[in-house]
This record gives C-alpha cells, structure tokens and sequence, in this order.
C-alpha cells in the first residue's frame, strides 16, 4: 500500500486500542512512526506488545512522545517533520461523557483543535482523525449515509461533530487536508474489557471467560455494525495516501452489516466455545441506557470508491478476538 516509500508518521493515542494496531502496520511497512500519548487510557502494554513482536530495525524507526494534546506547544513540537498524522487520542465513552462532559469536551473539542493547528502549522500533508458514527444521533434512516446526519444524542457524540466542523474549517481556511472516519463500533485484540466504561465486545468476553453475569442493556433487539480492527487500520491508510481527486472528507469505517446485542452475545458464546472455554448462563436484561442509539447500519460505498473492503466480517474478526483474549489469559495465568 505504501509502494516502498518511507514517511514520517505521527499517531495520537497510538498506546490505545486502535492506534497500537496502526503503529503496529506502520512499523511493519518499515515506516518511521512516533507515539503521542498521556496514557489516561493507553497502555505501555500494548506498545511493548507491537514492538517485542518486531525485528531491530523496524523498532528503531519508532518513537514515544509522552504527553496531552490539551498542550498547544506540545502538539506543534510533536508535528515537526511529520508527513502524516493518525489522530486517535478522545476520550470515549457515551455514559462517560454524560457523566463528566467538561473533561470530554477539554480533551476531544480543545485536543483535536490543538492537532489542527499544530499540523497546519508543522506543514503536514494529511491529518485522518477519529470521527464517529454517534454523530447520526437520532437520524432513523439506515444504512447511515455520510451526509445525513441527525441530532447528538450526548456529550461526546457532540464533540465529534464538532471536530468534523472544525476540520471542515481549517481545509477552507488554512488549506489543512484533514479526513474523518467516522467509526462503527470497532473491536479486536487489545480492547481493554475493564472499567465502568469499558466497550461491550472485550467486556462480554472476559465476563464469559471468568464465567461470570453478562448484561443486555435494553431487549436484545438493539443493533450496531460491528467493525474488525484490521477494517480500521485499512481504512486509516487508504484515507492518508489517497490521490487528492479522491478526497472526501468524512468516511463510514465499517462492515456494512447489521448484528443485534443478543446476536452479539451468541456469536462470543460461540467463538469462545471453539476456544475450548463454555458459557451456559443466560444473559441478563436491564434498562436501556441513556444516550445510546436504537440502530446502527453504515453505507460503505463512498469508503468502498477508494479501495476500501473489510478484510473481516464479525464473524471471522470475533474468531481472532476471541483466540488473542484466551491466550493473553493463559499466557498471564501463575505458573508452578
């Protein structure tokens, strides 16, 4: 994908879930790749994972800047002789942002302004960020097409419309090419499954493996178009290298597909069960949460026009999930 060309490329958050998978391709593509993270939420795990699993001279071409995109000054001095910018570092989380939406709106509204301008400023060639599909809010039409959107149903769904704004705003005033992926629910290895605020894939996953209670919130019926990792990491590459005629600024990243919670729930019991790890309860029910949308189907055509196409339904990502969480577990299991 990269034709041999070696680039210079700066991913935020790259100690997170997504963007240790992106450092990850990078290194292996043999491209110079620096980290800018505060580690609120990314792990130094995850980074030693990519790096361990790689040969020296892939590793040397690596770089950690340890810091918060909230630091103007940090952010310019983190561009300087970047050709490429992978902007992952938010705050996730729809009930974390209801719950506290100054620190969300701080790091996601007042971060993401800061890389704008540090890479408009620093010369960049392209900045792809992390958009989100909680931006079609309360629309009802499906598939989720990119230019009808409805209105954020919460904090964060809010501050991701936001940054599609303001990057809209930097290209028509600074000349600033930045692209929007707009997220649907992506899950793989290294998903953390702890916290309050953990995603539902890798927290179902070790509540199966420990045996433990698993929650549906709502009736089951609930739907989402659950995306690989490996989609996203495709779609982030083909979003920075694409020819300018090409160009659109803000894409779906997903599978195409639709699958329910209680779909979801069968498909884990299942993979697992392949594992070799068995799950007999039955899920629990409890109240819908707040903030959350009903249905959730993208329209992939316009991502598809640049060469995009899942590599993984979820099926087949949730095979290679699955195996990666019940080796970690192994692999962490005291020995004697």
């Amino acid at each position: 994908m990269l034709r041999g060309q070696r680039g210079s490329w700066l991913v935020t958050g790259g100690a997170g879930f997504i963007g240790s998978h992106l450092v990850s391709a990078l290194l292996r593509m043999d491209q110079r790749v620096t980290v800018l993270d505060n580690f609120s939420t990314g792990r130094k795990s995850n980074l030693d994972d990519v790096l361990n699993a790689l040969p020296d001279h892939q590793r040397s071409a690596f770089a950690l800047r340890e810091g918060d995109i909230r630091d103007a000054g940090f952010c310019l001095e983190s561009c300087n002789g970047i050709d490429f910018v992978l902007h992952q570092a938010a705050l996730g989380s729809v009930p974390r942002s209801i719950a506290d939406p100054l620190t969300t709106n701080s790091v996601n509204i007042s971060g993401f302004l800061n890389m704008l301008d540090a890479a408009r400023r620093a010369g960049v060639q392209r900045l792809v960020y992390a958009a989100s599909s909680s931006t079609y809010g309360d629309s009802p039409h499906l598939p989720k097409q990119e230019e009808r959107i409805g209105k954020p149903l919460s904090p964060y769904a809010v501050t991701k419309l936001v940054n599609e704004l303001y990057a809209d705003v930097f290209a028509r005033h600074y000349q600033l090419t930045a692209v929007g992926l707009r997220y649907f629910n992506v899950f793989g290895p290294r998903q953390d499954p702890n916290g309050a605020y953990a995603a539902v894939i890798p927290r179902w996953i070790q509540k199966m493996m420990n045996d433990e209670e698993v929650v549906i919130f709502g009736d089951g019926l609930t739907s989402r178009d659950f995306c690989y990792v490996d989609n996203a990491v495709q779609a982030n590459l083909l979003a920075a290298l694409m020819p300018e005629a090409a160009e659109k600024p803000i894409y779906n990243v997903a599978v195409g597909d639709q699958t329910s919670l209680s779909g979801l729930y069968e498909i884990i019991r299942r993979s697992l069960e392949s594992e070799g790890v068995i799950y007999r309860r039955p899920a629990v029910h409890a109240a819908e949460r707040a903030g959350d949308v009903r249905h959730s189907l993208a329209d992939i055509d316009r991502i598809r026009a640049i060469g995009y196409e899942p590599s993984h339904t979820i099926t087949s990502g949730m095979t290679e999930t699955v195996r990666w969480f019940v080796n970690a577990s192994q692999d962490a299991a005291p020995r004697g």
